[in-house]
């Protein structure tokens, strides 16, 4: 019987005491023990992205993040970031931009523009393709997206 580790993590501004499994990850704690379910399973590999959460202020792939590793730690999901009933900002800048089509990749999409917005408040083009270069997208050709996050900027200012 494996032995289960406890755990105390701040998830979207919410405090939760858990007792987690040693080996599964950050992605699975989100998922299927807090029924957050923004955070997508993509690759599985950190390959694509679509796992992505900011993690103490950091963005990672959640599915190379072990729950463990959010001990005492500040978790962001897509989830966590609207203001009340209304849209993030990036969230309405995406959905304005036609940045969203089948929506897999956008919860990692924002969650990086966020990160990227909070620590470069104005960014260059430059920064902006390199913050998003771990995010994969297969509908969009990333054009709209960085329309997107191009619009997050403007609202920002």
């Amino acid at each position: 019987m494996v032995k289960k580790h406890q755990i105390r993590t701040t998830v979207n501004g919410e405090e939760y005491d858990l007792l987690v499994d040693p080996k599964k990850t950050l992605l699975q704690l989100l998922r299927e023990n807090l029924d957050l379910t923004g955070t997508k399973e993509g690759c599985d590999e950190g390959e694509c992205g679509a796992c992505s959460v900011i993690l103490d202020g950091k963005v990672v792939n959640s599915c190379l993040v072990l729950a463990v590793e959010a001990d005492n730690a500040e978790v962001t999901t897509i989830e966590g970031i609207h203001r009340g009933e209304d849209l993030h900002p990036i969230q309405k800048s995406f959905v304005d931009s036609g940045a969203v089509q089948c929506g897999f990749c956008t919860p990692g999409m924002i969650l990086t523009t966020k990160a990227m917005l909070d620590e470069i408040p104005d960014p260059s083009e430059e920064d902006i393709k390199h913050y998003l270069e771990g995010n994969l997208c297969r509908c969009t050709g990333y054009s709209k997206i960085i329309d997107a996050v191009n619009l997050a900027i403007k609202h920002s200012k």
